[in-house]
């Protein structure tokens, strides 16, 4: 008869069922009954023995069916098991296809990975590569050095004089906004032809330098002009380098004065809006220019700080804080008649992206009120850098304060703290248009072997707050050629567009002295750079022998990776280092946390280790075991390792000598033979140089065997271990489909597709028809099937991918297929290796329905029972579909079948999707372990645009009130506006965005930021389980077992009756985040090791040039003046702000 609907919270007709006691709440319900609510309802879980959940028979005369027995449950995952098993011993072919490789023994050779040999030897690759990078730098350090020495410096020099390629100039031409179109420069620029290039993604030059020059720098400057003409003659030197090291790529001199040249010329790749590129401020120069700093910034909040001031020092302070790198440590501090941090953070931190963040976030809430205390500022700024007990730089140490002016000199401060070592540098900054006395600010930075500065206005920022670095650099000049050491940075983005590169850098000394026995000139002329391309040094690694799973990685002293597969950022442009952590590129664990800290300290090691991996396509986790090897890169801050699963020891190397198998072999890849022989993906590797690339297979497919027409596989243009292995895979997978294939009736078992894939990068599909469905990666080594299948043992399930956001899959138009892979091991003379994977495509609709017809009580192919008028029946999945759920769901918690039909357009979703309360259960018993992790290479959306950019943009707008007051259009606020005014006629962009053109660029698209992945993964649970989920009147029965062989979980549970059992939603999905709470990560930060140089002191230092100030009062008639030229339009010319560095002439 037919089984009655359940209702919420009813009994079903009849006499009630007979129950075994269920514990603590008297008579357990029937399956048609619950118990009346006692109090709101309780998501709860009650794990219980088997025996009190023994089903409910029905007493005599009732027509009921109970829920299944336990032992029922695991009949029906037997028989589902058995299924799976025969269907993929039948057409898997994983025993066929050992034997076909024993049948070809004679065609390849197994090799052996000696971890220690291969990590040593290709430290030793990238040693020698950057050696001669090394070389190459110290050719033009010295050059530099010696053109700059033998330069007479002039005085009455003219922009006529000097003939260079601007390489900005064809973009400020097509502009006729642009300031040198503006001023009519009379510069010579040079007009060069150019070709393209691949080496440097661009078009070049070989002949001729290019310069870059800040737009906020006069080119026409007579240090500019000076710096123009003694340069020159680094092209030959760089022409020279590319002459005996053909792989060269930039070759660059940064300059002090912020003049760029580099070789070989290319035109500027100038942003749509203003450039603000400035090669002081980039991660290469800021490392090359000086040792590490420990820095405390200190700011003025009293009440005389407001509107502008406030607004410049805020964006000082940021300015500020870009200009340190990785290498340093800092603190931000605000005092008025107290100090107090602006932040979270009570001690020094690291000067990482997120903690620059963290802090410039900070600034931004910074209010002025109080008086003026230099006293407390300069006492905390004091016991910061007298902290020992915290991580940091252990180097230069400084103390940056931004005020508006002021009287106290704070004498008893620094002669308690500071006198009469100086070993703490203070650099002042006057901030704002003012009237008041700069004396004591002058004399705190003269007394402390700092330096003063002046921000009156917004276009100052940028310079003034970079040039203490040359201050810095002293040392490191007066040390001479100790301090001329190479030091590699961490990996960026070339402003050039060469992707992600390192650069070795050498700092630049003035050798100059001021006159006959006077002291040596103790500036830092600049920083020469070479870069790398990681691309470069990801050739030295070897690829394919070590398997899908293996792979090279480098790491930096402070832990970031130069190399590892998951180093794949996905922004375009930063103007911050790539600092992704080793421990972030992996998940982390302590293992990983040993071998990372004895890799930075420099030493050799191995460790065996099992960890867990995420799948390539970020949805599952596995448990596996991997062979960690690391070594030193000499002469280098890096170190290098190797990462080698177990069954990756060994690998295959084809011998196909005989040309007529070679023939034979390549025949099977032409597209004639896919009707009988299955479609063929090969791999889109680099087999030989002149081959064609696309990322359409099809046509890479016809590219390569055009090549192949031409070319043998033994051709030297050719990698011979790839062709040979490709083309012998070719051949054993085509036996494969002759000894499993091609006889069988896929129908007969409801599979849409069989295939096979292969390290040798073939991937064949059978029948041809089922490739238009195909959408798996061509590349073996980057599907996430394959590279799961060699880390599982038994059946892995794969369904297809679903987004919650997204529409459910069509079955009625399309058909969807599940696929189901396990690696062939093949064990030879004792070694074991696993060259394969092989697997099938279950079409979904119809083994829903035969996963219906296991998991139910039929014991022939005929009608199911049904249970009679006085029988008594266990539900089944078939019959009893309206009030059983059954499932199976992968151990990423993701759908694979289930005997609801209107569930079959939910498979590859995440099961909290489909049945929330159900999978809370699941993680609740431990069928499933969560592991939750950050993505810092994320893109995301833009935000709205603000205030806390590099570029200031916030302008202060004065009141009706300020406007009517005669004074004030006498006052310091009138003065700095009309400055303002002054630089946004000139640098316009500097404070409107154009929406047209930001909305189609790169950064208007998307940013870096980071995001929260959780995967899910089985737990310890092994065994099979009942349990309850406990809801009052909503309670739920359920039982799970695991799928023996395979990555499957059969559950089998009552539905649910009511929606008023509300239970948490577990989240899978990828969120936006902040990542982890910053103020926590500093109080336990990651081991690291600074440069293993500090120049911090020179007793011979002359610490008399530490700035001056310069008094300028506004006035009424100035103040006309500047109306006068806003109305004509013309602004004057603004010049460098070189302060006292008149000793740069010679």
């Amino acid at each position: 008869m037919a089984v009655p609907a359940r209702t919420c919270g009813a009994s079903p007709p009849g006499p009630a069922p007979t129950a075994l006691p269920w514990p603590g709440r008297g008579p357990r319900p029937g399956p048609g009954a619950r118990r009346p609510p006692s109090g709101p309802p309780r998501p709860l879980l009650l794990l219980l023995p088997p025996l009190l959940l023994l089903p409910l028979l029905a007493a005599p005369g009732a027509s009921a069916y109970s829920f299944p027995q336990q032992h029922t449950m695991q009949h029906w995952a037997r028989r589902l098991e058995q299924e799976i098993d025969g269907v993929m011993r039948i057409f898997g072919g994983v025993q066929q296809l050992r034997e076909i490789y024993k049948d070809n023994r004679n065609l390849f050779e197994v090799q052996e990975n000696e971890p220690q040999k291969l990590v040593e030897k290709v430290a030793g690759d990238i040693e020698s590569l950057l050696d001669r990078k090394v070389q190459a730098l110290k050719r033009l350090a010295d050059a530099a050095e010696n053109f700059q020495k033998a330069h007479h410096w002039q005085d009455n020099i003219k922009e006529e004089d000097i003939l260079y390629y601007d390489a900005k100039a064809d973009a400020e031409l097509d502009d006729p906004e642009s300031e040198d179109v503006e001023r009519g420069s009379k510069v010579n620029t040079l007009r060069l032809d150019f070709v393209e290039d691949s080496n440097f993604k661009n078009k070049v030059n070989y002949s001729y330098t290019a310069v870059q020059i800040p737009t906020d720098i006069y080119k026409g400057s007579t240090v500019i002009l000076n710096e123009l003409n003694w340069t020159e003659a680094l092209e030959n030197v760089f022409i020279e380098n590319r002459r005996q090291d053909p792989t060269l790529l930039w070759q660059v001199f940064g300059s002090a004065t912020g003049v760029t040249r580099y070789y070989p010329a290319t035109p500027w790749r100038a942003p749509k809006k203003i450039d603000l590129y400035d090669v002081r401020r980039r991660p290469w120069y800021i490392q090359g220019a000086s040792s590490p700093k420990d820095m405390v910034i200190i700011v003025d909040v009293s009440g005389s700080v407001s509107g502008l001031t406030l607004k410049l020092m805020k964006t000082s302070v940021c300015e500020m804080l870009d200009t340190l790198s990785d290498d340093d440590y800092v603190n931000v501090a605000s005092f008025n008649e107290k100090a107090q941090p602006v932040s979270c953070f009570t001690h020094l931190v690291q000067a990482n992206v997120r903690n620059k963040k963290v802090f410039k976030e900070a600034v931004q809430g910074m209010v002025a009120k109080g008086t003026t205390g230099y006293k407390a500022g300069f006492e905390y700024a004091f016991d910061q850098l007298q902290n020992s007990n915290i991580t940091r730089a252990n180097c230069n140490k400084m103390i940056m304060m931004f005020t508006d002016g002021g009287e106290d000199r704070v004498q008893d401060v620094f002669e308690k703290y500071n006198w009469p070592n100086r070993t703490v540098r203070v650099f002042t900054f006057s901030v704002g248009q003012h009237n008041y006395d700069v004396t004591p600010l002058q004399w705190m930075a003269c007394a402390n072997k700092g330096y003063y500065f002046e921000i009156p206005s917004i276009g100052a920022i940028r310079i003034n707050t970079q040039e203490y670095l040359d201050v810095l650099g002293r040392p490191m000049v007066l040390a001479g050629k100790e301090a001329k050491q190479v030091q590699w940075t961490n990996v960026y983005e070339d402003a050039l567009g060469l992707g992600l590169v390192v650069t070795g850098t050498l700092p630049v000394f003035n050798l100059t002295q001021d006159g006959p026995g006077e002291k040596k000139n103790q500036l830092i002329l600049g920083v020469m750079g070479i870069d790398v391309a990681l691309n470069d040094i990801k050739r030295l690694t070897p690829n394919y022998t070590l398997g899908a799973n293996g792979y090279v990685f480098a790491i930096d002293l402070n832990g970031y990776v130069l190399l590892h597969p998951n180093l794949k950022p996905q922004t375009t442009n930063f103007r911050e280092p790539v600092t992704l952590d080793f421990l972030d590129a992996e998940l982390e664990d302590e293992n990983k946390e040993e071998i990372r800290r004895s890799m930075i300290d420099g030493n050799k090691g191995h460790k065996q280790i099992r960890t867990l991996v995420k799948s390539l396509d970020e949805r599952y986790v596995d448990e596996v075991v991997r062979n960690y090897t690391w070594v030193p890169i000499r002469s280098t801050n890096y170190s290098l390792g190797l990462v080698l699963p177990p069954y990756s020891t060994f690998y295959l190397q084809a011998n196909l000598s005989d040309q007529i198998l070679q023939v034979k072999y390549f025949e099977f890849l032409l597209p004639s033979s896919f009707e009988s022989e299955g479609h063929v993906f090969i791999a889109p590797r680099e087999y030989c140089k002149d081959l064609n690339a696309s990322d359409n297979n099809t046509e890479f497919l016809k590219n390569f065997i055009e090549l192949m027409e031409k070319v043998t596989p033994d051709s030297k243009q050719c990698n011979n271990f790839l062709l040979h292995n490709l083309i012998l895979d070719t051949g054993i997978t085509q036996q494969l489909v002759e000894r499993a294939w091609r006889d069988q009736d896929l129908n007969t078992y409801s599979l849409l597709a069989v295939f096979a894939a292969t390290d040798g990068g073939i991937t064949r599909v059978f029948p041809n028809k089922a490739a238009e469905d195909w959408t798996e990666n061509p590349e073996p080594f980057n599907a996430s099937f394959y590279r799961r299948s060699l880390d599982n043992h038994g059946y892995v399930f794969k369904p297809p991918h679903q987004d919650a956001l997204l529409r459910p899959l069509e079955l009625e138009n399309d058909t969807v297929g599940i696929l189901v892979s396990t690696a062939v091991e093949l064990s030879l003379g004792g070694r074991t290796l696993r060259p394969a994977v092989v697997g099938v495509k279950l079409d979904l609709e119809a083994w829903a329905e035969k996963f219906k017809v296991l998991a139910s009580n039929r014991t022939h192919q005929d009608q199911p029972q049904k249970c009679g008028p006085n029988s008594h029946c266990e539900m089944d999945c078939e019959v009893n579909n309206e009030d059983l759920l059954c499932v199976l769901i992968d151990d990423g918690g993701f759908l694979v079948l289930s005997n609801q039909n209107h569930q079959w357009d939910q498979v590859g979703r995440f099961f909290s999707e489909v049945d929330a309360n159900l999978m809370l259960a699941l993680y609740n018993n431990s069928f499933y372990t969560r592991k939750e992790s950050y993505d810092y290479q994320a893109a995301c959306a833009p935000q709205p645009p603000g205030n806390l950019g590099a570029a200031p943009r916030g302008v202060f707008v004065p009141t009706i009130a300020d406007f009517l007051n005669l004074a004030w259009w006498t006052s310091a606020a009138a003065w700095s506006l009309f400055q303002q005014l002054l630089y946004g006629l000139i640098y316009h962009s500097w404070f409107q965005a154009d929406p047209a053109e930001a909305e189609g660029s790169p950064e208007a698209r998307e940013s870096s930021c980071v995001m929260k992945q959780t995967q899910y993964y089985f737990g310890s649970v092994n065994a099979s389980y009942n349990a309850i989920i406990d809801c009052g009147n909503c309670s739920r029965l359920f039982h799970a077992q695991r799928l023996t062989n395979t990555n499957l979980l059969f559950v089998v549970a009552e539905k649910p009756l009511c929606s008023q059992c509300e239970a948490g939603r577990l989240l899978q999905k990828e969120t936006h985040s902040d990542g982890p709470e910053q103020c926590e990560l500093v109080q336990r930060p990651r081991y690291r090791r600074g440069p293993h140089i500090c120049f911090d002191y020179n007793a011979t230092e002359d610490t008399s040039d530490c700035g001056r100030g310069a008094s300028f009062p506004p006035s009424l008639g100035v103040l006309v003046s500047l109306q006068l030229l806003l109305l004509l339009g013309l602004p004057p010319r603004p010049q460098p702000q070189v302060h006292a560095h008149a000793s740069r002439r010679v």
